[in-house]
Formats: C-alpha cells, structure tokens, sequence
C-alpha cells in the first residue's frame, strides 16, 4: 500500500476546506493500474459544528464510492461537484482512470454522466456484498484489497483505446500549450472524430471538456497561491483567446469570477 504523494487537484478554496476532513491517498497494484488512477479515504468529525460543503472542479474519473447509505457509482459532473460534510462520517472511493471504469461493465461511459447510480444497478449483488464487506473495514489496506480483488475477479481485459484516452489526457494534463482538441488527437495519432468517440464512450466527457477542465485547475491554484496575478495575463498563459472568455468560463464553473475566487481564498 503507497499513499499517493501528489495533492488532489481540483479542490476549490483549499485553505478553508481541507482543515474540515482529513484524506488519504493511495496508488494501485501495478496489475490494476491500467484502470484505476488510485484510492482515497476520506473522514470528518464536524459533530456539534455546521455543515461544510466541499466543492471541487471533477476530474475525467468516475468513482465508486463507499458510505453508509450513500454508496454508488458516481459519473463525472460537468459543472462543480459539491459534497456536504456534516455529523461524524467517512468514506471510501476507488477513482478509475479515464476510460478504466468501462471495461468493467461494458456500458459507455456517457451514461454515468452528471448522474450516480445505485451500485445493484451498475454491478448486480455483487455490488451489495463488496458494499458490506468495505463498509465493515475501517483499515485502509483491508479496504484496498477488497476493492482489487472485486476488479480482478470482474476480469477486466487490457484494452489499446484505454491507452490511447490515457495517453490523450496525460498529454492535456502536462502541456498546457495544448488548448484545441486536434492538437490532442495529432498527439494521440488519432483524428479528431475518433478521438471524440473514445471519450464518449470510454469517459464521459468530450476531450474539449477536459482540456477546459484542467485549465481551470491551474488559474483556481495560480489565483489561490498568487491573489495579485493578472487575469488578463493568467487567461492568455493559459490558452484563452481573451480575458472575457476566461472569465466566463471560469465563473460557469466556479460560481464566482476570477478576482472573487481569489479574494474569497486569501
């Protein structure tokens, strides 16, 4: 079991929110690592105290998530995610890498989309017993060879479009020069209507949708860690035709404009 050294991306007002819980995260046996990303644990003790609502911006992963009563499969949300922490709790999620979820169940992924679904629905009763058997765990090692031995024993085959969906948002997450989806595709050696097909049904998202998505990543850190950072200069440092179109973007996302985000965080 190795705790995943990297911070998670995409939690919005990091200073505030991660006093709140405390979290975990772990990376995959080799063997499953082509179709999970890694784990996370996740615990809070708000007893006594208001509910917190955690927001993050998703990222191209779906989840399986275990929680006393709130278990399931949970597809990608196009807008913010907002997850509401009250009382005392914890919970256990396994984040598939994009595109590993599908051979799991052989349904696109498209149809998990802005939604969750009871895990019955999704994996059958062997769904509910996985579910018993994890919510009766609390150490984080058993909760992980729980969920391996439920992915190996699902048989899932290696699959060259997982590589290429990999490869593809490893590509957009590293170079953020990369801002239109032909040149993610050119990258892939792909075309670009293939390309689109294979995220439709291997993500859930289009790879537009993604490439925006980790460009907002990277203004919500530069204007939490840099509160005095020129949006003009951060909208073109980060591929977009103008200001206007950044700001926009960034305030359908994140329900606050850029200066506010930045002044909310500091």
């Amino acid at each position: 079991m190795k705790l995943k050294a990297e911070a998670p991306k995409g939690l919005l007002d990091r200073a505030h929110s991660q006093p709140k819980f405390q979290l975990a995260r772990y990376d995959p046996a080799e063997d499953v690592s082509l179709f999970i990303s890694h784990y996370w644990a996740v615990s809070w003790n708000l007893a006594g105290q208001e509910p917190f609502d955690s927001e993050s911006l998703p990222s191209p992963n779906i989840h399986m998530v275990m929680q006393r009563d709130k278990s399931g499969i949970f597809g990608i949300p196009r807008g913010k995610f907002v997850r509401r922490l009250e009382g005392t709790d914890r919970a256990f999620g396994v984040s598939f890498r994009p595109g590993g979820f599908y051979p799991l169940v052989r349904v696109p992924a498209w149809r998990f989309t802005d939604r969750s679904t009871g895990l019955e629905e999704v994996l059958g009763a062997a769904g509910l017993t996985l579910e018993a058997a994890m919510l009766a765990t609390e150490d984080h090692g058993g909760l992980i060879a729980l969920a391996e031995a439920f992915v190996r024993g699902r048989g899932p085959r290696p699959d060259a479009a997982i590589e290429v969906v990999n490869y593809a948002v490893d590509c957009i997450a590293a170079n953020r020069g990369i801002t239109k989806v032909d040149d993610v595709a050119r990258e892939a050696g792909t075309s670009r209507r293939q390309l689109e097909r294979l995220f439709s049904r291997y993500v859930g998202v289009s790879p537009k949708w993604v490439i925006q998505r980790y460009r907002l990543f990277e203004a919500a850190d530069r204007l939490a860690a840099e509160p005095g950072v020129d949006a003009a200069r951060l909208a073109r440092e980060l591929g977009y035709f103008d200001q206007a179109h950044f700001i926009k973007d960034f305030k359908a996302m994140v329900g606050s404009s850029p200066a506010e985000y930045a002044r909310k965080a500091s």
